[in-house]
């Protein structure tokens, strides 16, 4: 059954807009309803904004007024920068996501829940397999950051799913997004002025377009998609040197001991978040097996990870170009990070 009224949280963010514009455009769905904390910069169409905070227990009334029979939860950040903190970023990310599901377990009318994960769920270590498919654990338990709080919320959505198991739960685990519009910490760190590396390490990337990532919604929201859990991503992988000479770029490649400091100097200068799951992830990447993908859910991506990498390359040229006085001040930190590693002498 085609959704009636459906609700979106993370609408100020590219993705939340795009997908609360699409539902807006279909007029078999009566009511969009968009919540975010800050008003969204993009048009929503006939979307109807509600400034609302998932992690204040109000938002129950928002759904339950309005007899929302589905939600996407989209507003699950990925970045601290983006949400004013490590803190803020839990609370958003846990909290609301605790709220929401409190708030979708009181209503009657909720039919149908999507939430947006992360393949970080995965880690990245050098221990991984080929392919994560979607019934593999982690080799370890995340202990911080983003991929923590994607295991945390999977965990309280199985709860959900025993408490209601008439609502069809779907969680999606996305790969790295990019597309028009989207920033993240790797669009951001494939825009440096000369890109970081892990010496000795070659990591294997894999993209989704937006487009993509879109489309995935939409078929899951609207029900002709079963409900469960499936791996998003685009066909074929990237070796970051790959993108690097794709995008123009010089590499620069960091001993290992030194990349931890580098991603504390990145974050003080705020030229790009980098996490401790960043980090290993630009080390040891990750490729997850999108099979169930196609099989079950019964979308294969239109762009490739290399078709996906190639357009955003081709809508950013300008923003790759290499200024050489960010080049010499990014050299002079990285020199001085190194010298008091007793890495190089100076």
């Amino acid at each position: 059954m085609p959704p009636r009224c459906v609700l979106i949280t993370g609408v100020a963010r590219p993705l939340g807009a795009r997908v609360a514009s699409a539902f807006a455009d279909d007029p078999e769905i009566e009511t969009v309803i968009g919540v975010d904390a800050e008003p969204p910069r993009a048009d929503l169409g006939r979307t109807r904004f509600v400034r609302a905070d998932i992690r204040n227990p109000l938002i129950s009334k928002v759904i339950g007024a309005a007899g929302v029979d589905t939600v996407l939860h989209l507003n699950v950040i990925a970045s601290p920068l983006g949400a004013g903190g490590r803190a803020a970023m839990k609370e958003i990310n846990v909290i609301g996501t605790m709220q929401l599901l409190a708030a979708c377990q009181k209503a009657e009318t909720v039919r149908r829940l999507v939430v947006k994960s992360t393949a970080t769920i995965y880690g990245s270590s050098s221990g991984d397999p080929a392919l994560f498919t979607e019934d593999m654990e982690p080799r370890s338990l995340p202990r911080a950051g983003y991929s923590k709080d994607a295991f945390e919320v999977e965990g309280y959505m199985r709860g959900f799913c025993r408490r209601r198991p008439d609502v069809a739960v779907t969680v999606l685990r996305f790969t790295n997004i990019i597309g028009p519009g989207i920033e993240s910490p790797l669009t951001r760190y494939l825009e440096l002025p000369v890109v970081p590396t892990v010496l000795g390490f070659d990591p294997r990337l894999q993209l989704l377009h937006a487009d993509d990532a879109l489309a995935v919604l939409e078929r899951a929201a609207g029900g002709e998609a079963p409900a469960g859990t499936f791996n998003v991503a685009g066909d074929g992988v990237l070796l970051l040197s790959q993108a690097i000479r794709r995008a123009g770029k010089a590499p620069l490649p960091i001993p290992s001991p030194a990349v931890a400091g580098l991603g504390g100097l990145a974050r003080r200068t705020r030229m790009v978040d980098f996490s401790a799951e960043q980090l290993g992830y630009l080390a040891h990447g990750r490729v997850v097996d999108t099979t169930r993908l196609t099989s079950v859910f019964g979308y294969r991506p239109r762009y490739t990870t290399l078709e996906t990498f190639d357009e955003f390359t081709a809508s950013r040229r300008g923003r790759f170009a290499i200024e050489r006085d960010r080049v010499e001040s990014l050299e002079r930190a990285l020199l001085g990070l190194l010298a008091r590693r007793r890495l190089v002498g100076i």
